[in-house]
């Protein structure tokens, strides 16, 4: 099979999609990543919201958290989004309730068709259910589904959907155990 690899790279999102993320980004640049503190979170809401984002009561967004696009982000009640945090949502992201994405971590929903000659850009969800706690600088890609309640450990590169009530972890993520919570 011969490749040519001087060929010309087709986009697949269209000019309409394009204009909203010029948009959105001088937005993200200009009027979100300025207020910095958490007194200014409901005017970040209130941007990410304008901008097509479903977001519950009582969630946080981190100025320094990248949401590539705002109208693929579905965020539950008391949830939070923290420092530096990539959503790199061509696809779109479902955060349950009460869910902790730490500092750092990557949720990215697209791959490419490295089958495909022209590598064609494929977008996918992901699914982040209740009273997960996604720590430091983890890794979600494209398709994975974290079931309730899950722990996904500092620096875990997640590929595979994630059982309910686990605590997973490395590179690839491998389950380590069972999550309990001690009532008091």
């Amino acid at each position: 099979m011969k490749i040519n690899l001087g060929k010309e790279y087709k986009r697949t999102l269209g000019i309409k999609n394009i204009c909203y993320r010029i948009i959105w980004n001088i937005t993200y640049i200009t009027l979100f990543r300025m207020f910095p503190t958490i007194f200014f979170n409901k005017w970040r809401i209130f941007l990410l919201k304008l901008f097509g984002a479903k977001i519950g009561k009582e969630s946080v967004v981190y100025h320094s958290a990248k949401i590539w696009v705002p109208y693929n982000l579905e965020m539950g009640n008391k949830s939070c989004i923290g420092p530096n945090v990539n959503c790199y949502n061509v696809g779109p992201i479902k955060i349950g309730k009460c869910v902790t994405i730490s500092q750092g971590a990557y949720i990215c929903t697209p791959t490419h068709d490295y089958t495909d000659k022209d590598f064609k850009l494929i977008a996918s969800q992901i699914i982040i259910n209740d009273y997960v706690w996604i720590t430091t600088e983890a890794f979600i890609g494209p398709k994975v589904t974290i079931g309730e309640g899950a722990i996904i450990g500092a620096r875990a590169a997640v590929f595979k959907d994630v059982e309910a009530w686990s605590v997973v972890g490395g590179n690839p993520a491998v389950f380590l155990k069972k999550r309990y919570i001690n009532q008091l």
